[in-house]
């Protein structure tokens, strides 16, 4: 097959969804290198081009098209779908090129979570505005669509009025360097780097209000002797998680952290008691994966796809209830026996998230896909 990807989010995004294009791409390439994999980008940004060639590595599979108009993703790329000959293009964030049908090329999208129609409190009239007509066209033409978590297929069908027979479940897994054992230098190194204390709880991702990370701040009341460290950009909202704990006198408990490279956080992983993901919604969870494959336990939100991350052996609890918050993390820290099964279970419940048995799935698409033209 050829297949094409709008590659823009894989050279210039390096959090999320940059994340996933580039686990997709750079597995497709490992697990299936028969194939031809074309990588259509505006321009090789010149700041990112080390990281780029680092996820994917043969500058052959590039497409590139040096132009600075701001609808090539939508409407220019089609010309140039049609000049490479493409059998399949996966539009991997959530959107498709308009008038895709008109190449006669078929396509996929992938959905990452409808988060903008769920919550649309966490954004702008006119963001959610854009995301919403995007996704809505994508999943109407798609000639399949994929979900990353049965939480998302849900919202689709509920959302969109798409037919469930329609939508694909393929999950992500996580960077590799995650199943990777530090060493007690390694561990030294992060603690002393980051001046983290001796026991903390560890929460990882955008420190921004649908993350809720206040919900683990204010279970510290009634949780004595452990931190609390969360990783993270810091948004707006991380004032007002530093000015409650200040305000409650747990500011010498509460540590924010950004910047930190991904050959640290591992190692911070592994040497946290507890990961604590008190998420409002989420369309995986993505830092669950990352802190099951660490070797650590997992408390969870209830009320979006964090079940489906976690698995049946990690604690999940009301995002609105710090009180309860605050009793599971008592319990688990007071229980090392059920701590330690958390761990053992994580671990092989976490295998269903390996880069071949994703990557696989996502083949399975393309060949139902392609077959069926």
């Amino acid at each position: 097959m050829r297949i094409g990807f709008d590659a823009k989010r894989a050279i210039s995004n390096f959090t999320g969804l940059g994340n996933y294009s580039r686990f997709v791409i750079s597995n497709l390439m490992k697990y299936y290198p028969d194939n031809v994999y074309k990588l259509f980008i505006p321009k090789l940004p010149q700041d990112n081009k080390d990281k780029v060639r680092e996820a994917i590595n043969d500058e052959n599979v590039y497409s590139l098209k040096n132009t600075h108009r701001p609808f090539w993703r939508t409407i220019g790329i089609v010309k140039n779908i049609k000049e490479e000959n493409i059998d399949l293009y996966h539009g991997l964030s959530n959107e498709l090129p308009y008038r895709i049908k008109r190449t006669g090329v078929k396509s996929v999208v992938t959905i990452h979570d409808l988060i903008f129609l769920v919550h649309p409190e966490f954004y702008s009239l006119v963001d959610r505005s854009i995301y919403n007509v995007k996704a809505k066209y994508a999943c109407k033409v798609a000639d399949r669509v994929i979900a990353v978590s049965d939480c998302t297929k849900r919202d689709i069908v509920k959302y969109y009025d798409i037919d469930p027979a329609k939508i694909d479940v393929v999950y992500q897994g996580c960077f590799p360097i995650y199943k990777e054992r530090a060493d007690e230098v390694k561990k030294q190194e992060v603690r002393q780097k980051y001046n983290l204390p001796e026991d903390f709880i560890l929460s990882v991702g955008s420190i921004e209000e649908r993350k809720n990370i206040l919900l683990a701040v204010k279970a510290l009341k009634r949780v004595p002797d452990i931190h609390f460290v969360a990783i993270g950009k810091h948004k707006e909202y991380a004032d007002k998680v530093l000015r409650y704990a200040d305000n409650n006198g747990l500011s010498d408990r509460v540590h924010l952290l950004s910047n930190v490279p991904l050959t640290d956080l591992p190692a911070i992983f592994q040497i946290a008691k507890l990961f604590v993901y008190p998420s409002l919604y989420e369309g995986f969870g993505i830092p669950i994966i990352e802190a099951l494959n660490s070797g650590v336990p997992v408390i969870g939100a209830k009320g979006s796809c964090l079940e489906e991350s976690g698995g049946p052996h990690s604690v999940y609890v009301d995002p609105h209830d710090d009180v309860e918050l605050a009793q599971q993390i008592n319990n688990l820290l007071a229980d090392t026996e059920m701590r330690a099964t958390m761990i053992k279970e994580g671990l092989k419940y976490v295998k269903r998230f390996s880069d071949e048995q994703c990557t696989n799935s996502l083949m399975t698409v393309y060949d139902s896909v392609v077959s069926s033209i």
